[in-house]
């Protein structure tokens, strides 16, 4: 399994990056997984479920099976987020794990990056970052630093795909 995150404020189109990217990554034979790590409470169940209800009452793990899926809860119930490599661990085989979020993580990372937003880079100061996928040129943001990212284009999700596969770090 290799691991490779892709990182950049909220509105800069990361999830629209990553559906393009995902069936490029697969159709190239591989075995994509995806840990996405939200500052927010999320809610996957909806009250009245019996998942939810059963969750409410105090579980700390709901496993749901389905025809088509399976998922599994967890509740921190006022524990600490367990660390990237633990949620590594939980996974089914794969190639690739792309993780967004989990900025302070130490493997490799992109970020998404649209001038048009008007919010600075997280590069240089989020560790980790190789590369920019931007719809604007370098040099809107990066004149005059020694120490440039790679700068790829947004729209071209292949060669996005192939720095990500060339740049993943085995874990």
């Amino acid at each position: 399994m290799k691991v490779f995150g892709i990182a950049g404020h909220s509105g800069m189109g990361k999830t629209t990056l990553l559906e393009r990217l995902v069936p490029e990554i697969s159709s190239r034979g591989l075995v994509v997984s995806l840990i996405k790590h939200s500052h927010k409470n999320i809610e996957i169940d909806r009250p009245g479920k019996d998942s939810y209800r059963l969750r409410e009452a105090g579980c700390s793990e709901v496993l749901l099976l389905g025809n088509d899926r399976w998922a599994l809860m967890h509740e921190l119930r006022g524990a600490d987020e367990p660390p990237l490599d633990y949620l590594l661990s939980r996974l089914q085989h794969c190639d690739l794990v792309l993780i967004e979020g989990f900025k302070n993580g130490d493997f490799p990372k992109l970020e998404v990056w649209r001038a048009t937003l008007g919010r600075p880079t997280l590069w240089p100061d989020w560790p980790g970052i190789l590369a920019v996928a931007s719809d604007s040129p370098a040099a809107t943001i990066l004149s005059g630093s020694d120490n440039l990212p790679q700068w790829l284009a947004l729209h071209d999700a292949a060669t996005i795909a192939s720095f990500v596969l060339d740049n993943a770090r085995p874990h």
